[in-house]
């Protein structure tokens, strides 16, 4: 089955990093995508946040430069989360992310 997506746009909340008890290190942030589609023949405006996760030793080095305001483009697999509280949300897990991209 394919879980894929790729979306660009701007880093919304500072990034967040963490260890999980297996000593795998994590990024956390905020991806905020603003662009203009067409549907129905018709230009519609869409906006979404979603938060991303990148985990892993070598995957690091991609978000080392990362903060609010920075335009990039992620691209992995999302997956639907449960928090603390019991409420979902959809979190992107990203294995890849260019930086400097704007609206593409």
């Amino acid at each position: 089955m394919t879980n894929r997506l790729e979306l660009s746009g701007v880093i919304a909340k500072d990034p967040k990093r963490s260890q999980s008890p297996a000593g795998v290190p994590h990024c956390h942030f905020v991806l905020e995508h603003r662009s203009y589609q067409r549907e129905a023949d018709l230009p519609r405006q869409v906006y979404c946040y979603i938060n991303v996760v990148v985990s892993g030793q070598g995957q690091q080095r991609l978000t080392q430069d990362l903060a609010v305001g920075s335009h990039i483009k992620v691209g992995g697999f999302v997956s639907y989360q449960t928090g603390r509280n019991g409420i979902g949300k959809l979190v992107l897990h990203a294995d890849h992310i260019e930086k400097n991209c704007s609206g593409d």
